[in-house]
């Protein structure tokens, strides 16, 4: 049975991802069937060759040598539209630290097009599915991109799945959309440019995409960095010169110009999400899972999210470090992006007013736990179902509340895992003490009504939706919460004109509610 839940946080964002990304509010996003509301979908995969899981865990294996290897499997879909049947969908294994998940539940990917040229299912090519390791509650991935999406930070959507091979359970998995060309032209309204995913290849070179400039030569950074589209033509020139940029440039020159390479105000959201969120499986600390997507509309880069389900202070190699007291402005050594921008002052500033935002509106008990509860009850069953699980039915309820011990893996003393409630409960009490937030104090709230405002990101006139009555007064402030503009709004009056404003991201005080607004 397909189970359903909905709240009104995820209501508001479909409101604001149709009204930001479309413009035909009636056209529905690729895959929104999948994605646009939290449910359980089940997949069935009946394997047609008697040794599948043999030659599953061969292809594997073999990967490096021979590339991605897929196997053909007939696959039934059910989701809250309907069922649907599909034949010679390819699957193949994946994963790096959660091909350590015991037993055969591993995690793995589907290509519907890999032997039927064109195959599809709501415009969706390829989905990827994560096995839950090494995360007892099943949530962190999605709860973290959730949360960065809901706050305009590029991320792939996700749901829950049951799955069976061949009629036997295998387990209940996180579905992922996979960050194509149907991702980049939903979400980045451009589909033409290099999209790199970062720390895919280990196989030489520094091990790590830590942006560091190793030269002019395509080959330093091969190791590192994996190109994931135009792969014919392989020039990573792109690449390469915005690297050299973050590492050569004298420090003027990087504060003045830095918007100008990478779309900003989401890229700082982005980092600060990450150190609120304890998620250092990134770039802050290990260097990887992430993407780069140069966008060809706007001539910027742009950060994308990947892999969160160490999320919540769950990394397993932080050393010392206490993912509950993690200083907001803590990075590894050798990541000479965040290095720059902390050693900005105008930037740095810029950071932290993101991190004080987000902690006055999201990263809070009272706002996360409600979300946290919602999933809880939409999944309790379909996890306590799961007998290939990496953890018991009472670790997921434990480790929802309060931390897991012994947990295996985890980076606390004996391997423990952060509680969900307690991590967020303990980080919101660090950082309201830790951070002096009275300098933004103006930033007070982003509106949780039905303001909106499109297009957003926005270059000229922006329409402000859902203003109930007139004369309505509206404020524009900067990063630093200082005013930019005030006016007042007349008669039907709705439009604001942003065209002379730099690239960057700003608030909109409209009538006491406060909006992101992005110009790109």
């Amino acid at each position: 049975m397909i189970q359903i839940k909905t709240n009104f946080h995820k209501l508001l964002f479909i409101l604001l991802t149709t009204l930001f990304y479309s413009n035909n509010l009636s056209a529905q996003i690729e895959g929104a069937n999948l994605f646009s509301i939290d449910q359980v979908v089940n997949i069935d995969l009946d394997f047609p060759q008697s040794d599948f899981w043999s030659q599953l865990e061969d292809n594997y294996t073999n990967m490096d040598v021979n590339g991605s290897i897929y196997i053909p499997a007939n696959l039934t879909l059910t989701d809250v539209t309907g069922t649907y049947t599909f034949d010679s969908v390819g699957v193949r294994l994946k994963g790096n630290s959660s091909y350590g998940h015991p037993g055969d539940k591993k995690s793995f990917k589907i290509d519907f097009n890999k032997f039927i040229s064109g195959q599809n299912y709501d415009g969706i090519k390829k989905l990827n599915f994560s096995n839950g390791f090494k995360d007892p509650t099943f949530m962190r991935e999605k709860l973290f991109f959730d949360v960065c999406r809901i706050h305009g930070v590029p991320a792939p959507r996700t749901n829950f799945t049951t799955v069976t091979y061949n009629g036997e359970p295998w387990g209940f998995y996180t579905l992922v959309e996979q960050l194509d060309d149907q991702f980049l032209d939903w979400r980045m309204l451009d589909d033409g440019g290099n999209l790199f995913k970062a720390g895919s290849n280990f196989s030489g070179g520094d091990g790590e995409a830590s942006l560091e400039y190793l030269g002019s030569a395509q080959s330093a950074y091969e190791s590192s960095y994996e190109l994931k589209s135009n792969e014919n033509a392989n020039d990573w020139t792109d690449l390469i010169e915005f690297i050299d940029f973050i590492n050569n440039t004298n420090d003027s020159e990087f504060e003045t110009n830095l918007a100008s390479h990478i779309d900003l105000g989401p890229f700082l959201s982005s980092a600060a999400l990450d150190n609120l969120f304890g998620n250092l499986d990134s770039y802050t600390q290990s260097a990887r899972n992430y993407y780069l997507y140069h966008n060809l509309g706007m001539d910027k880069w742009q950060w994308i999210k990947w892999d969160g389900n160490e999320a919540f202070g769950s990394y397993g190699f932080m050393g010392p470090l206490n993912p509950s007291n993690l200083d907001i402005y803590y990075f590894a050594s050798n990541r000479p992006l965040l290095e720059r921008v902390f050693a900005s002052q105008a930037l740095k500033s810029q950071y932290t007013s993101e991190v004080c935002l987000l902690i006055s509106t999201i990263f809070n008990p009272d706002y996360l736990n409600p979300m946290i509860d919602d999933l809880k009850e939409l999944i309790k069953n379909d996890v306590y179902a799961d007998n290939n699980k990496m953890f018991s039915n009472a670790d997921f309820d434990t480790n929802i509340e309060t931390d897991l011990s012994g947990g295996g893996g985890g980076p606390g003393p004996g391997g423990s895992i952060e509680g969900l409630k307690s991590f967020i409960q303990e980080r919101y009490n660090y950082l309201t003490t830790a951070v002096d937030c009275e300098p933004y104090a103006g930033i007070e709230s982003v509106s949780l009504q039905e303001l909106s405002i499109y297009p957003n990101p926005g270059t000229s006139l922006l329409s402000i939706k859902g203003i109930q009555s007139y004369p309505c007064p509206y404020v524009l402030k900067g990063l630093d919460g200082g005013v930019i503009e005030s006016k007042i709004l007349f008669g039907s009056e709705q439009f604001i004109d942003v065209s002379e404003l730099e690239s960057n991201l700003y608030f909109l005080d409209v009538d006491g509610h406060v909006l992101k607004l992005i110009k790109p």
